[in-house]
């Protein structure tokens, strides 16, 4: 029999796959170079692989520009989200507390994200030298404008900052790390003027990623002279963010863990994940065994609907072995009594199609919004079904 629960369970189940730990509430005082205030941390950890947040919640003071700083709407969610991936590498979710970043603000990661000025461009601006802060390479504004862009990119599209806190004895908690993601452009746009047509160039992986390094330096310098952040551990990841035409997010592909007072990066960790679409040309060429799997899988929905072939899925790839699969089947239904038919069928088809050793997530969507979710996660027996009222 499958199991219709409620929304909150719904969301359990994706945050985590397993029980939630209840532990008692806690308040504490927040240090900070120049400043003690009260905080609290939530009694309810929902999984392992998450952090606790410190409350009450305080948005990042850069918080609005990942939105029009990345090309997609599946690079924030996942740049957000691999960065604390990368975090659980270094700092362990049972003994550290999230917090947004607070040290970077828009101005500053406006400024950081800015192409560095040549002397005469900052006489024009009326700027100081002090105030020539961009991480992009100068573009002199003369000769041919794709010859410039082609040889000057912009590599860095934005910076995201995470904080890190730890409990500093029984009744506070302090800043115990931070964690910067940078992402990159694997394609840079630009145009002749404003409001006018809009050109690429696409930057090679290898130049993308030495590009990246180089930037990932400076900007460790540039933390380490702030007050707050001069002797605490420092991650800096590397993200390549997906051009504006993918439907899949881009991923991280290195990251490095700097110790207490260091001013020098020494070495990377390499990051193998990525993102496929199924079905896709790339899916075809690189995992064709599992692409095999979503065909069928596919292939028996459009029996349901034969005239139908939306279906598409997002699969996530970490060392070049399959995680999980996010399948999107949107479908026009003439009554409730159809979808709860239609989701049955798609549920049979989950778990006789897919691997038990991955998690595989179905939304199913009509013009009216959500109308089903579907979750079976690795070696489960049954599914979790649920049917939106």
């Amino acid at each position: 029999m499958k199991k219709i629960s409620l929304i909150g369970m719904t969301l359990l189940l994706l945050l985590s796959g397993c029980a939630p730990q209840f532990d008692k509430q806690e308040e504490v005082v927040q240090k900070t170079e120049k400043s003690k205030e009260k905080a609290i941390i939530p009694k309810y950890k929902i999984s392992d692989q998450y952090y606790r947040t410190i409350l009450p919640f305080e948005p990042s003071e850069s918080r609005g520009l990942v939105v029009s700083n990345l090309n997609t709407r599946y690079d924030v969610n996942e740049m957000e989200m691999g960065l604390m991936r990368i975090a659980q590498q270094n700092f362990d979710a049972e003994k550290y507390l999230f917090k947004e970043g607070q040290y970077l603000d828009s101005k500053t990661t406006r400024s950081w994200l800015n192409r560095k000025y040549t002397a005469a461009q900052l006489k024009d601006k009326k700027m100081k030298e002090s105030e020539n802060l961009g991480l992009n390479p100068v573009d002199t504004g003369k000769g041919d404008i794709h010859k410039r862009n082609k040889e000057n990119p912009i590599y860095l599209s934005h910076i995201l900052e995470h904080n890190y806190m730890v409990k500093n004895g029984e009744e506070s908690v302090a800043l115990g790390g931070v964690v910067i993601g940078l992402a990159l452009n694997s394609v840079h746009y630009y145009q002749k003027e404003e409001f006018g047509a809009v050109y690429d160039t696409k930057i090679p992986h290898d130049e993308m990623e030495r590009e990246g390094k180089k930037i990932a330096q400076e900007v460790l310098v540039r933390l380490r002279k702030m007050d707050d952040l001069k002797d605490v551990p420092i991650t800096i990841a590397l993200y390549e963010q997906a051009p504006r035409s993918s439907v899949v997010p881009g991923h991280f592909f290195a990251y490095t863990n700097v110790g207490k007072g260091s001013t020098q990066i020494r070495d990377w960790e390499k990051v193998n994940e990525e993102y496929v679409l199924f079905p896709s040309t790339e899916a075809e060429e690189k995992h064709r065994d599992d692409v095999t799997f979503f065909k069928n899988f596919k292939q028996d929905v459009e029996k349901y609907f034969p005239n139908y072939n939306g279906v598409v899925g997002r699969a996530y790839y970490v060392d070049d072995q399959l995680q999980d699969v996010n399948i999107t089947i949107p479908i026009q239904f003439y009554g409730k009594s159809e979808a709860i038919g239609f989701t049955q069928y798609v549920t049979g088809l989950v778990m006789e199609h897919f691997p038990d050793y991955i998690s595989v997530q179905v939304s199913v969507t009509s013009v009216y919004g959500p109308e089903a979710l579907i979750v079976r996660k690795p070696d489960q027996k049954e599914p979790f079904v649920h049917i939106y009222q």
